[in-house]
């Protein structure tokens, strides 16, 4: 692993108030001004600059003025749970009288709105469907909901393709023609901007004094944007910050939905001090397991549900399939380990640029997990395969700086006519299918692709450090600053600092986690550190090294009240 130093733009107006370090931080990620760092509701981009909103809006309105039985079809993961669960809300609360949702089971109908699924959602006799999280992609399944007279409006944030589906509306940033200047956002924030114009639409007609109705505060949703912009690990942008950081406040104040307090508490996490981090490793984790396992409806209820005690049950249910979905995962992370060391061994210890693992009896809900955890591992774009059926294989790929997944995995589609049956997603994570017989094929056309884009240097692994701190900024007082300057997150890391210590003292917890006393070479005092999930390789260059390079983080350790400065490591190597 190489740690290399983050460039800072120097020509920067940052205020002279913010900590040294801080300035430093910020001017790495490219915040020149601090205009950049007010994370106001008001300076969010009007959604009326979304494409297709007008008519998306008139859509709704219609809806609602008619009285329509609106089905709201949902993604199975974090990012659609949460986006149906505040359609749902944001809706009844604008006075719609007849909601109604269903979430495809992803081992049954796949992703999207399918023909299947427009034939489950039939059986409701909708007027009207949303998608959320999906849809861009869904041609056949809009065509058979059109045949059926049923309209459907999409709201998505996945890159399009060729063509269109034809929607009565289609809300999406990345559609052609957009010039929404706020492109990452979230499937939830999309159908939060659309709420937003649809209440700006009804109060201009005066349809809440007609009907007698609050208008509501929609800002009462922004945990649930919060949640599912982070789960998605979308890019942390300002208008990303923005509502991270506001639906943040809201959680702290426990001003959220029982359902998140409930996974909250099961997951140990105090919501007064809760950080992005917290729901992005603690709390999207367990609302996903019931999409990777089961039926995502179980999440969705969660979100919905206003009773702190059903919600609680909810919660602990998910927590269960949660801690299911890791032993799943253990298991199929140590089968791919074996099949990592015999790619090496037969090709003489090295592994293809583009990688392709599978095994007929893995679980496709936790294929992409088991992606991320490989690609991080050995550096490398992965795709990890699951049979769905007797002759068809289902992959969840996952992709490093320098390669974009989907034009590579289109690149292949061009190329091989016919090879993948389907395939979509992001810059950095993408799904697809194929027949089981044509894998050989792809993990050769894969591994080309690859080698196009990426040269050897680009497949070592590289930590991007913030640079040293002296002993004097290793302190509570920059630890806290750090945790409230955020929000942290994809395209916004979290500062990792890097430097020299001598360890003092170690011991191992759990037989996983390595927790050290050092001393930084130019100070007296001891810090507390620790390591979680240690390889073999780190744990013995500690235990037999006086001194070590460590990448680390500065975090807030609290205990029976005390609260003190730590250092999270990230990576261990030796000294120079």
């Amino acid at each position: 692993m190489n740690i290399l130093q983050r460039s800072a733009d120097t020509a920067h107006a940052l205020p002279a108030t913010l900590h040294p370090v801080l300035r430093r931080i910020y001017a790495a990620r490219q915040v020149t001004d601090a205009r950049q760092l007010e994370l106001k509701l008001e300076h969010l981009h009007p959604p009326a600059a979304l494409k297709g909103m007008g008519r998306a809006v008139a859509l709704l309105s219609e809806a609602l003025r008619d009285q329509q039985r609106i089905l709201i079809v949902a993604d199975f993961d974090a990012d659609g749970a949460t986006s149906c669960a505040l359609a749902v809300r944001a809706l009844r609360l604008l006075g719609a009288s007849d909601m109604r949702y269903v979430v495809p089971n992803r081992f049954e109908y796949g992703y999207g709105l399918t023909p299947e699924i427009v034939a489950v959602a039939a059986e409701q006799q909708p007027q009207l469907i949303i998608t959320v999280d999906n849809g861009i992609s869904s041609i056949e399944g809009v065509a058979c909901a059109r045949e059926r007279g049923i309209r459907v409006l999409i709201t998505d944030h996945h890159l399009p393709g060729v063509s269109l589906p034809a929607a009565d509306a289609i809300v999406n940033p990345n559609q052609p023609g957009d010039v929404f200047p706020a492109k990452n956002l979230a499937g939830v924030g999309v159908i939060f901007y659309l709420m937003l114009a649809l209440r700006a639409h009804l109060r201009e007609s005066g349809w809440f004094a007609e009907r007698g109705l609050r208008e509501p505060n929609l800002a009462h949703l922004l945990d649930l944007v919060a949640l599912g912009t982070v789960a998605d690990v979308v890019p942390l942008d300002h208008t990303n910050r923005i509502l991270v950081a506001q639906g943040l406040v809201r959680i702290r104040e426990r001003r959220c939905s029982a359902g998140l307090l409930a996974l909250l508490q099961v997951a140990g996490r105090a919501a007064e001090r809760i950080s992005a981090a917290d729901l992005g490793f603690a709390v999207a984790p367990r609302l996903n397991a019931a999409g990777r396992l089961t039926d995502m409806s179980l999440g969705i209820e969660c979100l919905l549900n206003d009773d702190p005690d059903v919600a609680l049950a909810m919660a602990q249910r998910l927590d269960e399939l949660n801690r299911e979905r890791r032993a799943i995962e253990t298991q199929m992370q140590a089968q791919a380990e074996a099949l990592l060391d015999d790619l090496r061994l037969s090709e003489n210890n090295a592994l293809p640029c583009g990688l392709c693992l599978f095994n007929p009896d893995w679980h496709q809900g936790v294929i992409g997990i088991l992606a991320g955890r490989i690609k991080d591992r050995v550096h490398r774009p992965v795709i990890v395969f699951a049979l769905t059926g007797e002759s068809e294989i289902k992959g969840s790929a996952r992709s490093i700086p320098g390669l974009h997944i989907l034009d590579a995995l289109g690149a292949v589609a061009t190329r091989h006519p016919g090879l993948l049956s389907k395939f979509g997603g992001h810059a950095m994570a993408a799904g697809l299918s194929l027949r089981r017989a044509d894998l050989p094929r792809l993990r050769a056309a894969f591994d080309a692709e690859v080698r196009l884009h990426l040269d050897p240097a680009q497949l070592q692994g590289t930590l991007l450090s913030d640079g040293a701190l002296a002993p004097a900024d290793i302190s509570l007082e920059l630890a806290e600053a750090l945790r409230d300057a955020g929000p942290w997150g994809q395209g916004f890391p979290e500062p990792v600092f890097d430097g020299v210590f001598e360890i003092r003292n170690q011991r191992l917890l759990n037989d996983r986690h390595l927790k050290l006393s050092l001393k930084h070479p130019d100070g007296a005092q001891l810090f507390d550190a620790i390591a979680f999930n240690v390889e073999e390789q780190a744990l013995s260059l500690a235990q037999n090294a006086a001194c070590v390079r460590l990448a680390y983080k500065l975090d807030v350790n609290v205990y029976q009240d005390r609260r003190s400065v730590q250092l999270l490591i990230e990576h261990i190597q030796p000294a120079p």
